[in-house]
């Protein structure tokens, strides 16, 4: 038996007294699986110094599997010394985020069961059989005898998408109330989160297990529904294809009824002509899924709600990524509380979705208001109402031609100091205001535009197919262009754009649920093609206001202020107090078309104004004001103006009291480790804090302690030089070559610090090293042998220390 100095590790006592038991159980035969060392979440993504970087998964020792995609239990297991109630607070913690009712907490010897169908904990002789889990999970959710076939239908894995946990969690549960009979539904799940692969999973388990509301044996009919052509034909081609021809788009044209699986929008079904609806009995669908609900449908007053009533006797399921608050409250009266919720913050924080950057960039007129001069007269010569205009009224009431021209400056300098082939959203008030925000991007980018005629590009209603056709090589992560879209309303829902890396808001967003569409353009991964994170560049305040609010539930790395003039420069950095919190107003609504994209789509919201409806200024100055920069607390809740560097030693001295403390846990190489995931956790990163504190010769230990505790600074060549005198005897003890190899590692300390210390053996493989031979070699003719060269390196590395 392998153990680690002689005691018996974790990974021994699973394989001796864990596995054999769980398969004396029962587990292990098939189709019952278990499932070890089983990563659920994929590690948050967490920026610093501009680099990304991945934090630990979580991982269950055991997962025991009922069948292939439906788990009952997690196990945690400790080694064979320490108490088996050591594991229970992390077993009940998984067991929660993995929705399971049953988990155990075993040190090999003593099983420790938790069952949260009875409400108990107890010490129990052996592991429950499979069946006995299932039976009391069944019986405890009065579930029907017949529904098992339902509920363990297996997923369909042809597109290679296996459901993450969470996704599961809410297929199992929409499918348990739809057994349970219950006729509204809802689920919430932050976007980005796979809604649709959620939709498609429950309808084919429900599809390919024939359940229907009557309890026939046949296949159900279902409709999936939204409000956008978008939103119903992407996933009828792509997720939904394994339904071959099932499947049916309904249109004015054609209501074939022969069908299973039918897509539809709001309006297709509700024509000003005819009710196309009406072609299909009101008993005819079993289940409907109403993807993005919270735009309408459930509102008693919306036009598209009588297709609902109409088909009442259908099941009703809709899904949202927008969690209960006043505007959303009409969905959550209609469908009831969601079944389950997965939030951004969740997603964020397991490494699903991507965390983001916020670039608060203030031009004079947002900041003080603009008023016009005494008489002013606009382009068509009409004279402008005296009055104290602010940003929410900028291109809604007054258009300032320079403003936008100072936000597309600013934009295209971010673009060039980073990269300027990063795919960006640019959110407009309206589609006049797109069109003159991509004008200015042209114009100021025509080297680039010169060889891609298509580098802006603007998407709105008023594009029609051509817009679909620049959308779709947007959406493709191996075209290079369009790499900026201007829009105003089309692009916030159902834009599945991986490679966003750019979200700019140049209009207020009084909508939180609307604010959350479109900061979830921007949240898909796509690390293998370098997008780890995203930045919100944010020219009105949206979301700086928006991410004061407490119930807000995804935090960013840090929110960047940024002043400008009216050429878009950046100038001057000051430090002042953070502007007063007020609740973020909503949108001053004014007669214009609601965008939607293809044919027979538009939906107009009152009568059009008379135009031009705006008053053009183009003229004026705008000038810039400083540069602030927030972070959040280091309790992640709260953002306040603060340099990086007091925010990292404030984070540190939340993690270590005292300076001896951090010392005794940093001197110590194995120690070490722990300390830096610590603050790689908290977004501390040594490049940026060197850069920021003007100190690059400083060692990260004594530059931590001087944020902290105001400690004096020495740099990386005085620690050496005072940790050779304090080991000579350890020199001493080693022939030439190894006094050399000793001093070689404190010259390799002096330039690049004591980090790369954590991987030996992978330090002594390059220059200069090599040139002693193989670690293993330099090891044993040098130092006698490996343990006795670790011994002399620890040893250094303390010396630098003391």
């Amino acid at each position: 038996m392998a153990m680690r100095d002689g005691v018996m590790t974790e990974a021994d006592t699973c394989r001796e007294f864990v596995t054999p038991r769980l398969v004396e159980a029962g587990w292990g035969n098939s189709p019952c699986a278990i499932g070890e060392q089983r990563s659920f979440t994929n590690g948050r993504i967490i920026v610093a110094g501009g680099k990304a970087r991945r934090g630990q998964q979580k991982r269950a020792d055991y997962l025991l599997y009922y069948r292939r995609d439906y788990p009952l239990a997690v196990v945690e297991a400790k080694e064979v010394g320490l108490p088996a109630e050591t594991g229970v607070q992390q077993a009940r913690e998984y067991a929660g985020i993995l929705g399971l009712k049953f988990a155990y907490a075993t040190n090999g010897h003593r099983i420790i069961e938790i069952d949260y169908t009875t409400g108990t904990e107890r010490e129990v002789d052996r592991y429950a059989t499979p069946d006995e889990l299932f039976v009391r999970l069944t019986s405890a959710a009065h579930l029907p005898q017949d529904g098992a076939k339902h509920l363990l239908e297996p997923f369909n894995l042809v597109s290679g998408k296996v459901p993450r946990y969470y996704q599961s969690i809410s297929i199992q549960r929409v499918i348990e109330a739809i057994l349970l009979g219950q006729k509204r539904i809802l689920a919430t799940l932050a976007t980005g989160t796979g809604k649709t692969n959620v939709a498609f999973q429950i309808c084919w388990k429900l599809w390919n297990s024939r359940w229907n509301r009557t309890g026939e044996y046949r296949r159900p009919k279902i409709l999936f529904l939204a409000d956008r052509n978008i939103l119903v034909d992407d996933p009828m081609a792509k997720m939904f294809a394994p339904f071959g021809d099932a499947r049916h788009k309904i249109s004015g044209g054609d209501t074939s009824q022969s069908r299973d699986m039918y897509f539809g929008i709001y309006q297709a079904l509700t024509t000003t002509n005819a009710d196309v609806f009406r072609q299909y009995r009101p008993d005819f669908f079993d289940l409907i899924i109403i993807d993005e609900c919270h735009r309408g449908s459930s509102r008693d007053e919306s036009a598209w709600r009588v297709v609902l009533d109409y088909f009442a006797p259908a099941v009703q399921f809709g899904m949202t990524a927008t969690p209960l608050r006043e505007e959303s409250r009409d969905s959550y009266e209609y469908f009831g509380n969601p079944v389950y919720t997965y939030s951004l913050r969740q997603g964020i924080e397991d490494g699903f979705l991507a965390p983001y950057r916020v670039h608060r960039v203030i031009t004079t007129v947002d900041a003080a208001g603009w008023r016009p001069s005494k008489d002013e007269l606009d382009r068509f010569g009409r004279e402008v109402p005296d009055d104290e205009y602010q940003t929410k009224d900028f291109e809604r009431v007054v258009a300032l031609r320079a403003r936008t021209k100072a936000m597309a400056r600013h934009l295209t300098d971010l673009l060039k100091g980073t990269d300027r082939f990063a795919k960006t959203l640019v959110f407009c008030v309206d589609q006049e205001h797109a069109a003159e925000m991509r004008q200015e991007l042209i114009n100021l980018n025509s080297d680039l535009v010169q060889q891609y005629p298509n580098y802006v590009c603007r998407v709105t209603a008023d594009e029609g197919d051509i817009g679909l056709a620049h959308l779709a090589d947007f959406q493709d992560v191996d075209k290079t262009t369009p790499v900026i879209l201007t829009t105003s309303q089309l692009l916030t829902t159902g834009v599945d754009a991986e490679m966003v890396k750019n979200v700019v808001l140049a209009r207020v967003v009084g909508s939180r649920s609307e604010f959350k569409q479109i900061i979830g353009r921007g949240t898909r991964l796509k690390v293998d093609y370098g997008k780890e994170y995203f930045n919100i560049i944010d020219f009105t305040g949206t979301a700086t206001q928006h991410f004061a609010d407490p119930d807000f539930d995804g935090d960013p790395a840090r929110i960047e202020i940024v002043m400008m003039d009216e050429s878009g420069e950046q100038i001057g950095a000051t430090a002042t107090e953070p502007p007063e919190q007020t609740e973020v107003q909503e949108e001053t609504k004014y007669p214009e078309q609601e965008e939607q994209i293809g044919p027979g789509v538009g939906h107009l919201i009152g009568e059009p104004p008379p135009e031009p409806r705006k008053f053009y200024i183009d003229g004026g100055e705008v000038e810039v004001i400083g540069h602030l920069v927030y972070d959040l607390d280091t309790d992640g809740k709260k953002l306040q103006v603060v340099k990086y560097t007091d925010y990292s030693g404030r984070a540190l001295r939340t993690l270590y009291p005292t300076r001896e403390a951090l010392q005794s846990k940093w001197a110590n190489p194995d120690t070490r480790a722990e300390v830096l995931r610590e603050l790689t956790e908290r977004g501390i990163s040594f490049e940026e804090l060197a850069s920021s504190s003007e100190q690059p010769d400083a060692d990260p230990f004594d530059l931590l302690c001087h944020l902290a505790w105001n400690a004096p600074l020495r740099t990386r060549r005085q620690r050496a030089e005072a940790a050779k005198r304090q080991t000579q005897d350890l020199f001493a003890q080693y022939g030439d070559t190894a006094r050399e190899i000793l001093m070689l590692l404190l010259n390799r300390y002096i330039e690049r610090g004591i980090i790369q210390f954590n991987a030996l053996s992978e330090l002594m493989k390059v220059q200069p090293f090599d040139r002693y031979g193989s670690p293993a070699e330099i090891a044993t003719r040098h130092f006698g042998g490996v343990p006795a060269m670790r011994e002399a390196v620890t040893r250094l590395q303390t010396a630098l220390y003391q």
